[in-house]
């Protein structure tokens, strides 16, 4: 670090990359130094930065902590770079491709004693953290379920995994994050129907550590963009809009009904709304002031690279269920191993 402030370079431009490159050109105390894309600048988003073919060009700049955004594939790869250099790393999720280069990343970052995260961007979203305030609160009291929804259109940037590996692990951890409570056990169905080697759909059912049910629907086949988490419980459901930062509590309510015919059915009462007014930063700055402030050694909250194992762990385990068709479950001792 200098005295204006830690030297970050930036791996891959791409459609998230530029996105990084923004918030690192303007981020207080840093200075983007350096962008490594053997495709070069094509949309102009290194802000004057040098645009490099390699790791090891970067490198040479000198940096304190590097931002990973290239295909997930290669982050195994590069991410061992920065480690064996002695420099900390932000990694887009998923932090690798394999269950095994995952841990590999984890066991090179922590022997190291480097700070290292995974860009899990959805912790940073506004009515996640509002929600898991809340539960943590026990505003809801004993949760029942949690539910999510992430669809839309196919993404042609993506072109090395499928919905699962891309999209499902931003639910995946969310719901542990927001939750709490690890995965013990997941069921899924995936389709195909792009013409892709890889799954654009997949549904999955499973059960967290408190038995917590657990319902995902995630896919790249639908005209409406969707981002959609509940969470439900005794006293009431949380319903967050990730897209909208929205978040809303509708109330089970004590109140006694006259009306005989629907006695009967309601199973609890329909109570208040409440739709709560939450301030709204952007999730991607707020991720890179963290994980700033970690590398500086300051109070932060960043998605460890053993966070980001146990994600990926749980996606293998969602596609091996689609694959076999049986439920799979989670080696809880191995997870407990993961999160020390």
């Amino acid at each position: 670090m200098t005295s204006a402030g830690l030297r970050a370079g930036l791996i891959g431009l791409g459609s998230m990359g530029r996105h990084h490159a923004r918030v690192l050109a303007s981020l207080e105390g840093v200075q983007l130094v350096g962008v490594v894309d053997p495709m070069g600048d094509k949309f102009g988003a290194a802000g004057g930065a040098p645009v490099l073919s390699t790791v090891e060009e970067l490198l040479a700049l000198g940096v304190d902590y590097v931002v990973v955004a290239c295909p997930t594939a290669l982050h195994e790869e590069v991410g061992l770079k920065l480690a064996e250099a002695g420099v900390c790393a932000l990694i887009e999720k998923p932090v690798a491709d394999t269950v095994e280069g995952a841990r590999r990343l984890v066991e090179a970052f922590e022997t190291r004693g480097l700070v290292a995260g995974v860009g899990h961007i959805e912790r940073f979203n506004p009515a996640l953290q509002s929600l898991r305030k809340r539960l943590e609160a026990g505003e809801l009291g004993e949760v029942f379920q949690v539910v999510t929804r992430r669809q839309g259109p196919f993404p042609h940037r993506i072109a090395d995994v499928g919905v699962v590996k891309d999209l499902a692990t931003h639910d995946i951890d969310l719901t542990a994050w927001v939750t709490g409570q690890d995965y013990v056990s997941i069921a899924a169905h995936t389709v195909s129907k792009s013409g892709r080697p890889h799954e654009d759909m997949v549904a999955a059912v499973g059960q967290l550590a408190d038995g917590t049910m657990v319902n995902h629907l995630v896919n790249w086949l639908s005209p409406l963009k969707e981002r959609f988490t509940s969470v439900t419980g005794e006293r009431g459901c949380f319903i967050a809009d990730t897209l909208t930062a929205d978040l809303t509590f509708y109330s089970n309510a004590a109140q006694e009904t006259e009306w005989e015919a629907l006695q009967a059915f309601r199973g609890v009462a329909e109570g208040d709304m409440i739709r709560y007014a939450i301030p709204k930063r952007e999730p991607l700055l707020v991720e890179h002031e963290n994980f700033r402030d970690a590398v500086q050694g300051k109070p932060s909250n960043i998605s460890t690279l053993r966070e980001g194992l146990r994600t990926v762990e749980v996606a293998a385990a969602v596609l091996e269920s689609a694959k076999n068709g049986l439920t799979v479950a989670l080696d809880r001792e191995a997870l407990a191993a993961d999160g020390a």
